[in-house]
């Protein structure tokens, strides 16, 4: 490996990352074609269904003959199996390419090692392990996906100086400044779903859509065991998909689905049904008894705090979490502790 190899698998962990948000339940990929050490072709995994990263920088090389001669830096194994496009691997072979760099290998069975065996049995090199660390980062969602079994938990909340997310009445409009909350926006276009509990939906009534961003809604979740959240909700208004867990019923409607689980249900059971819904990354927003089930179970990855400056004296508390923050950012007069589960 050298410092060339690596500065062109950067260039392609920023080209995936382009992807984020669209792909799911894919990961996010990019390649960069490289000629003489000049870059004659980039791309990448742009939107689920659509064409992989190394057919959108194959397709982007204006000269092809120089294909041949050139090195394909990928940030995850290319694919060896028909899905709704064609093995990426089979197409490196076909336009003869001599080298193909790779960060991460895939573990999706569908494919480890497949693909570095196609490449290797017609000649190719291949390099792996290129900035591996980073491009399992990159895709973490879907690695929790291939080899956890369940989507990957973002916990977030917004909490007081003093440590309560809502005054005793349950209300906390608003806890954390405007621009925290354009930031959830912005996460919230990034994941697969988003989760309440049911005295959050009564309370605060949240749309739990995307409003101040540019990007797409997440199916909206909520857990009314019995059944007792009025319909003028916004979050039954039908605008979205949503699905309503409870113990009750299972109905389907357009955009409202209530799905029944078992009396007394566990997060595990939850986080089952929706991996089955190939459901990739999952953001949970409230309450603190919701939030505590998660890290109770110890099936969460990440927390995401705001503390603001405000104080309430009293209230409901905020989830311990019991471990110190990786990541502090300052937004505006609010904090934004960034916890990783360990």
């Amino acid at each position: 490996m050298s410092s060339s190899d690596e500065l062109f698998m950067l260039r392609a962990l920023e080209l995936a990352a382009l992807g984020r948000g669209n792909v799911s339940p894919n990961p996010l990929v990019g390649c960069v074609i490289v000629h003489e050490r000049k870059i004659i072709g980039e791309g990448y995994h742009q939107k689920y269904g659509q064409a992989h990263a190394e057919v959108n920088a194959i397709n982007a090389v204006k000269d092809e003959s120089l294909l041949k001669d050139s090195t394909a830096y990928v940030t995850l194994e290319p694919c060896a199996h028909w899905g709704k496009t064609p093995p990426c691997a089979n197409l490196l072979v076909e336009k003869g390419l001599n080298k193909v760099v790779i960060a991460a290998v895939d573990s999706n069975p569908l494919v480890g090692g497949k693909g570095i065996k196609i490449l290797k049995n017609s000649g190719i090199e291949v390099i792996k392990g290129v900035l591996e660390k980073e491009a399992r980062i990159l895709n973490k969602r879907f690695f929790t996906q291939i080899e956890k079994k369940r989507p990957y938990v973002v916990l977030k909340w917004a909490q007081t100086a003093d440590g309560f997310v809502a005054k005793s009445d349950y209300s906390s409009k608003w806890i954390s400044n405007a621009s925290s909350r354009q930031l959830v926006h912005k996460w919230r276009t990034e994941e697969d779903g988003i989760l309440v509990g049911k005295n959050t939906a009564r309370f605060d009534d949240p749309a739990l859509n995307v409003r101040e961003w540019v990007g797409k809604n997440p199916i909206r979740m909520v857990i009314d065991s019995k059944l007792e959240l009025p319909n003028s909700l916004k979050l039954f208004d039908r605008t979205i998909p949503t699905i309503c867990f409870n113990t009750q019923k299972s109905e389907k409607f357009e955009n409202l689905e209530y799905v029944k689980l078992s009396q007394g249900f566990e997060v595990s059971e939850l986080l089952e049904e929706l991996i089955n819904r190939n459901i990739q990354s999952l953001i949970v927003e409230g309450g603190s008894y919701l939030h505590s089930k998660f890290i109770e179970a110890e099936l969460w990855d990440e927390a995401r705090v705001f503390t603001s400056q405000n104080k309430f004296g009293t209230g409901i508390s905020a989830p311990a979490l019991n471990q110190i923050s990786s990541e502090i950012y300052p937004i505006q007069n609010d904090l934004l502790h960034i916890y990783y589960h360990v």
